[in-house]
């Protein structure tokens, strides 16, 4: 990718650069977690009970434990590596439930959905891949260093199409995978059609953003979560992320549940009951996503 910078009408290319070794860039970006992932960051170089050592251990915005990690230069085995960790992690909760509650006090932790992330320089295809036909809790992110202190990061699109490993060679995965029929699955078609439409409309704002099917919502980021869908029997209720000050709300309809029991992560929300309401709807959720970049 070329990047510009723009003086007037003339635009000047920046030239790519290397990180000194992996150190310096695991250093960076573990002291802005927040700032790039949206992850509280728990431990770096945390050795494991078989005298392993993760790089990087986070919690994210739905409270899933976060495993990273890093490769600045070659290292091809940095995909098995990682899946060995998240093995490891699943099946020694309580080691990592001692850290949290020693960093983060009461914190209960999502276990239905703990993730992977990989930082790299670029992949193979071999790496996209088996990502692919393994898990959609393993996520690809490369990032590019430039002169004047310009980082880019970005996660890289799977597809999730590729051809599934046979019923004999298939591990069964740690932890729960949710569903949109999870969701969806029973409820009127009055709301299916609604959730229909959000997702279509919601997706078409970025390529770049991600959908999850988690147990009690359907969430949407980038780095880290903008929107959520809770589907009920009578209709859906849309969080959003941001502050309402932060928005512009002239019916005035997000409701405030920060201090009330709820299942997504953002704290307003807004009610949709009929097609026709999309479109205001979506014009809170664009909102946002915008102040989530």
């Amino acid at each position: 990718m070329t990047i510009l910078t723009l003086n007037g009408n003339k635009a000047q290319k920046l030239i790519n650069k290397n990180f000194k070794n992996e150190k310096e860039l695991q250093n960076l970006f573990e002291n802005n977690l927040e700032e790039i992932f949206g992850i509280r960051f728990l431990a770096t170089e945390y050795t494991t009970t078989n005298g392993g050592r993760i790089d990087t251990l986070g919690l994210d915005d739905n409270d899933a434990p976060v495993i990273i990690e890093f490769k600045e230069g070659e290292k091809d085995n940095v995909l098995n590596q990682g899946l060995f960790y998240l093995d490891w992690l699943v099946d020694h909760k309580g080691d990592f439930e001692n850290l949290v509650r020693n960093k983060l006090k009461d914190t209960k932790i999502n276990w239905a959905d703990p993730r992977l992330i990989l930082v790299a320089k670029s992949y193979n295809e071999y790496d996209k891949y088996a990502v692919n036909i393994i898990s959609a809790n393993i996520e690809l992110w490369k990032y590019s260093l430039y002169e004047k202190g310009v980082l880019l990061v970005e996660r890289i699109p799977l597809t999730k199409g590729g051809k599934k490993p046979t019923e004999t060679t298939t591990k069964k995965a740690p932890y729960e995978e949710y569903t949109l029929e999870h969701h969806i699955g029973g409820k009127p078609e009055k709301v299916r059609e609604m959730v229909k439409l959000l997702r279509e409309e919601i997706t078409k704002i970025d390529d770049q953003i991600t959908e999850k099917f988690n147990k009690n919502y359907i969430g949407y980021s980038l780095e880290k979560n903008f929107a959520e869908i809770v589907v009920q029997t009578n209709g859906i209720w849309v969080h959003i992320d941001t502050p309402k000050k932060e928005l512009s709300d002239p019916k005035n309809k997000l409701i405030d549940v920060t201090d009330k029991g709820h299942w997504a992560t953002g704290n307003w929300k807004i009610r949709m009951e009929n097609t026709d309401e999309i479109d205001y709807i979506i014009s809170i959720i664009k909102q946002s996503y915008e102040k989530s970049k």
